[in-house]
């Protein structure tokens, strides 16, 4: 199938179903179960093509694969291409985005009751927007669906969101447009430097050091809020709490995962030298995300919220990791982010469970719910015991990678991300022995039944790939490790370059100089023990001491 346009059919196949959704006629009734049926036999069929992805990757190379380009516009001199390709560090990307979309749509199933083929269309959409992210090899391309995923995310919380659904959606949109704004402007910065909208090209060219610092800020504006980091982080909680399960689920298992895929496509592979100056903040405001928001997570009575703050928290250990450019914990971050995608989209299912039972979130309303719900509580339990990082879950590995690499760099910064994992099973343990444990007293309660066929189905791939990731992580690592290393490699050598630079023009010479002393972007790979002394690049802050 290698000649097939496998990503142009992944991408906008949902589009069919889309038109195939809006030809439908006659009752309500039938629309709505004509919609559910396209919807879902639109997503697997696109999660099937996203396998094949999977099958037919060469995990060998490093290089774009699946590459589709033609001519897209041409205005004066002008010219933006159609280009898509896909490596090691999109391609689970693409298969988390398919997969929780056809969980979104079965989950969705009996909970939606009005206007459910407009729903049904607005994930559709959705998920070609997410796929076109992690596929797009234009700036242009990547913008539009970069965007475009605002517009049915707004939808899906303005629309059928709780009470505050308003509220939570202009917010939620604003924070993001404004960063975005910002990333347009770094966008055409890049266009007139490289007098090319290719992601490739850009890739390829060597920025000024000056303009690295600019630009670097410009897409930072709009990938923290993403991720989000603290403290453009308060939009997420309010958009959580209203936003209705499936909306939920593809918030925190995709769209944090847009920042953490913009910062290791475009930051630090484009503006090595600017990563690396801003690495202590990097490390500053995610050591504060992963502390402070476990805190905060302690302090909710109600279970979306604590969810939602403690996904800032495991998003601080994938931007922690991320800059702290070993090939360890950037490999960690990797399965970190994934590892998220999966287990947190699993809570908030967890949470729609109930609450579709109770229509209550609160803590405090429930109690002893193993009594009547077993099944319910044995899934509880491997994914709370995944969130807090037990080995032989997926979050294991990637915590372990994360805190593996950033130990060489800096091992304040480590010891302070470790804090996180203990305050982790504080939070995740108080919820679960709230909810499940203790003594059931109300009716209602009491009338709570266990796991439908359609829920054990939705959750069943769910817990089939959180323990696959944790017991055999390779299948997950291996197609990974290329990529990942050729940037390590490639940022690595870009910053040793301009540290060692003897003739640094004296306007550069103090960014230079705060270049060599803040990272170590060790060799993909190779210990720092077995490198030259001349190869050893040594931070001078954060607890890092000198070799």
């Amino acid at each position: 199938m290698s000649h097939w346009p496998l990503l142009s059919l992944v991408t906008f196949l949902p589009l069919v179903g889309v038109g195939f959704i809006m030809t439908s006629r006659g009752e309500e009734a039938v629309v709505a179960r004509n919609a559910r049926n396209i919807a879902l036999s639109t997503s697997l069929i696109v999660f099937a093509l996203s396998v094949v992805l999977w099958v037919e990757f060469d995990p060998s190379t490093a290089a774009f694969q699946f590459v589709e380009k033609a001519n897209w516009i041409s205005i004066g001199g002008v010219t933006i291409n159609y280009h898509m390709g896909i490596d090691g560090i999109s391609l689970f990307f693409i298969l988390l985005s398919t997969l929780l979309t056809v969980l979104c749509v079965g989950a969705s199933w009996t909970n939606v009751h009005s206007q459910v083929r407009e729903y049904m269309i607005a994930f559709l959409v959705l998920e070609t927007m997410m796929v076109g992210i992690f596929c797009a090899l234009d700036f242009v391309l990547f913008y539009v669906f970069f965007e475009g995923v605002l517009i049915p995310m707004f939808v899906i919380i303005g629309v059928w969101g709780g009470p505050r659904r308003v509220y939570a959606a202009f917010k939620f949109f604003l924070y993001t447009l404004l960063g975005s704004v910002l990333s347009l402007l770094a966008i055409l910065a890049v266009y007139f430097q490289t007098g090319s909208t290719d992601i490739e090209v850009a890739l390829s060219h060597s920025f000024p050091a000056d303009l690295q610092k600019w630009l670097w800020l410009a897409f930072f504006a709009s990938f923290a809020v993403k991720v989000p980091m603290w403290p453009v982080h308060t939009w997420l909680p309010d958009a959580h709490v209203e936003a209705p399960t499936a909306g939920s689920v593809i918030l925190a298992g995709i769209l944090l995962k847009m920042g953490g895929y913009g910062f290791i496509r475009f930051s630090l592979p484009m503006f090595p030298l600017a990563s690396a100056y801003f690495t202590p903040l990097i490390f500053a405001l995610s050591a504060i995300a992963i502390i402070y928001t476990s805190f905060v997570a302690l302090a909710q009575t109600d279970m979306k919220k604590l969810i939602a703050y403690s996904s800032v928290a495991h998003m601080g250990f994938v931007t922690m990791g991320l800059f702290a450019l070993t090939s360890e914990a950037v490999q960690g971050a990797m399965v970190q982010m994934l590892s998220h995608g999966l287990v947190s989209a699993a809570l908030f299912l967890v949470v729609g469970v109930v609450y579709d039972r109770l229509h209550t979130r609160d803590i405090d309303r429930y109690g002893g719910l193993v009594e009547r719900m077993p099944t319910y509580a044995f899934v509880f339990m491997v994914f709370m015991l995944a969130s807090v990082g037990l080995p032989g879950t997926s979050g294991f590995v990637g915590e372990f990678l994360i805190l593996l690499g950033t130990f060489r760099v800096s091992t304040l910064e480590c010891f302070l991300g470790a804090t996180g994992l203990f305050l982790g099973v504080m939070y995740m343990l108080y919820l679960y022995r709230r909810v499940i444990f203790g003594t059931m007293t109300r009716d209602d309660l009491r009338a709570m039944t266990d796991l439908s066929p359609r829920e054990k189905a939705v959750f069943a791939p769910l817990l089939v790939l959180v323990l696959w990731m944790g017991l055999y992580p390779n299948s997950f690592l291996l197609p990974i490790r290329a990529s990942v290393d050729h940037l390590v490699q490639q940022v690595s050598a870009a910053q040793k370059t301009a540290a060692r630079m003897a003739n640094a023009s004296s306007e550069n010479a103090a960014f230079v100089a705060a270049v060599e002393d803040s990272v170590i972007p060790a060799k993909a790979g190779i210990h720092p023990s077995a490198l030259s002394e001349a190869d050893r690049w040594v931070p001078a802050f954060a607890g890092t001491t000198a070799r």
